[in-house]
């Protein structure tokens, strides 16, 4: 069921859905979250189609906010919001109220989000396109619990990653990021399996692609070893290799659906890695909505040390219970003593 609101306000809206549960014959709330969706009109077409399939695993309540820009100076001073309201068939297993923001309302969207939200229920902000630098401080992102970008979709992805990790809040996550979950996985399954130590990481993948560079962080900040992030011709990432005193890892998908695990003195295992839809992503990030801190970890890791060489470790002599202060007063008090006992010896003389 289908219901156009025109020149409309956040209460006919909450009327509207009133009205379409009872139309189809639920009359009852069986949504666990708001999912609020910020994109523009090019990109919310494929946006909803994604909230949509992943509703079916996550019922939520779709909220998808489109900021049209005015073409005149006199359309830009004139407010008008216009809403589409969606139940049944047409909304996944949830509800869904598109809404088109014209004039000076576009900067005051929060408050039209606002009453439109689940009572007592977690709020997800995400933006396909176009994402703030500092997502937590958006008047949308400041209503959420968790606030999803895609550094993919930016002009210049490698610098937006910095950007990323200068504003970091708990609860920021990067669909970037979700692309590599099958990734990590494989790779810490393999590492688990052998009793070697690794010594150094290459990391193969397209240019441009901000998933190899967030994989090749992950690594180098759990791993501690230097890591190299190379060019291929893609499709995303195509593979990694880690070289061990034992022998080489090698994880390889040359065609972007089906890898190849090679591990030293074991035989070659294929591997399932496809290329996952923006469904599968957005439902994974839908799982948990409480702070990703390996993913915070690997992002303050910071692109522009892949590359360099581990910090060597330092080795300290053994611990003799005395604390380091300790230590130099004792030395110092060492370096004194000659000097007293000649004082000594010169008083007694006289």
């Amino acid at each position: 069921m289908k219901i156009d609101l025109t020149d409309t306000t956040s209460s006919k809206i909450n009327k509207a859905l009133v009205q379409g549960r009872r139309a189809i014959g639920t009359p009852a709330v069986g949504m666990v979250l708001t999912l609020v969706i910020v994109t523009d009109e090019e990109n919310a077409y494929d946006s909803l189609k994604a909230a949509n399939d992943a509703s079916r695993e996550h019922p939520s309540r779709t909220l998808v906010v489109i900021k049209r820009a005015a073409r005149s100076p006199r359309d830009r001073t004139t407010s008008r919001l216009d809403a589409e309201v969606r139940v049944g068939v047409e909304a996944g297993t949830g509800e869904t109220v598109v809404l088109r923001l014209y004039g000076e309302v576009i900067d005051h969207a929060q408050s039209v989000v606002l009453p439109l939200l689940l009572p007592d229920a977690p709020v997800v902000v995400w933006w396909p396109v176009n994402a703030p630098l500092d997502p937590a401080k958006d008047p949308l992102g400041a209503l959420a619990q968790r606030r999803v970008t895609d550094t993919y979709a930016a002009e210049d992805p490698i610098a937006e990653l910095t950007a990323r990790a200068a504003a970091y809040h708990p609860g920021d996550t990067d669909l970037s990021w979700t692309r590599i979950t099958p990734w990590r996985s494989m790779l810490a399954a393999a590492l688990d399996q052998i009793a070697c130590k690794v010594q150094s990481v290459q990391v193969d993948g397209e240019e441009f692609n901000p998933s190899c560079e967030l994989l090749a962080m992950w690594l180098a900040d759990r791993l501690d070893v230097p890591v190299k992030r190379a060019l291929s011709p893609g499709p995303g990432l195509t593979g990694v290799r880690m070289e061990t005193d034992c022998g080489p890892i090698v994880l390889d998908r040359a065609d972007g659906s089906l890898a190849t695990l090679h591990i030293e003195g074991q035989p070659n295992r294929a591997v399932a890695l496809k290329r996952r839809e923006t469904a599968e992503l957005i439902a994974e990030e839908l799982r948990r909505l409480d702070p990703d801190d390996t993913y915070a970890s690997a992002l303050r890791y910071g692109v522009e040390r892949l590359g360099e060489p581990a910090a060597p470790v330092t080795e300290t002599a053994p611990d003799k219970g005395a604390a380091p202060e300790q230590d130099a007063d004792q030395a110092a008090g060492e370096k004194k003593a000659p000097a007293k006992k000649a004082a000594a010896k010169k008083a007694a003389a006289k």
